[in-house]
């Protein structure tokens, strides 16, 4: 299978606090690493690398076989695109949808003037989203709508990898299953390679492939996902696989149907 990405040694410090010690990880063409771990971990800030927005002390990205420099070239900061967990934060107020979608496409030279008002409903159609929402003002929408329509601002410059940096956890729980349900067939239909990171291990579970474990800047255990559920090779990952709560020990009033 061929690589699509590898993260080689990288190293990132804040004076004298190191927020990634000599991070590598592979994630490997049309699969989802899941990256599990306390607050605190590093694994936003590893996320902020491979997309280029912070600049690494040492190491390495790679991309199929061409190095990251500090300086990316455009192509090379649309091949790899950013889901943040709050979308209220990452999309401009000010902004309509079809602003918000417009932006990247005519930055990055996707479609031209003409063409873009077809795109961007093409986007919504995409993250199932109706074309009427265009209009419309992020204030509008739910968490989960807007969820979606972060996605299809990722989306819309064609990236070939998706970084989705806890893009569920301020969602009600049967919000998280139809966005998870979205990336997965999104993953599948255009043949992404997917970053997810989340402390949540049954979204985790949920859409993973193979599962890396990060404590205090370092990965401490990578493994696919059914043996890492399975049989846990560290006692920190036995820790975080403890914590999840048992259906009985949950309280009836409280338990998900």
């Amino acid at each position: 299978m061929k690589t699509s990405l590898q993260i080689e040694d990288i190293t990132v410090t804040y004076g004298n606090f190191t927020a990634l010690d000599h991070v590598s990880l592979e994630l490997k063409q049309n699969t989802t690493l899941g990256l599990v771990g306390e607050s605190g971990s590093g694994k936003s800030t590893l996320a902020r690398v491979i997309a280029g927005l912070i600049t690494p002390d040492e190491g390495r990205i790679v991309l199929d076989s061409q190095v990251l420099g500090k300086r990316r070239s455009r192509e090379q900061h649309k091949m790899i695109q950013l889901i943040f967990q709050n979308p209220d934060s990452s999309l401009n107020p000010r902004h309509t949808i079809r602003q918000i979608l417009a932006e990247p496409l005519l930055f990055h030279k996707i479609v031209n003037r003409s063409q873009v008002d077809k795109r961007c409903k093409e986007l919504l159609a995409r993250v199932q989203i109706d074309e009427n929402s265009l209009v419309r003002y992020p204030h509008e929408f739910s968490g989960g709508q807007l969820q979606r329509i972060a996605i299809a601002r990722a989306l819309s410059v064609e990236p070939s990898i998706l970084i989705a940096d806890e893009p569920t956890s301020a969602l009600d729980v049967s919000v998280q299953l139809s966005i998870l349900e979205l990336l997965n067939a999104l993953k599948s239909e255009l043949k992404l390679t997917m970053l997810f990171i989340s402390h949540d291990m049954g979204v985790i579970n949920a859409i993973s492939d193979t599962v890396a474990v990060m404590r205090q800047g370092k990965i401490v255990e990578i493994n696919q996902k059914e043996k890492f559920f399975s049989h846990p090779e560290t006692a920190y990952s036995y820790e975080l696989l403890s914590a999840v709560p048992k259906m009985d020990t949950i309280p009836s009033d409280r338990r998900f149907l």
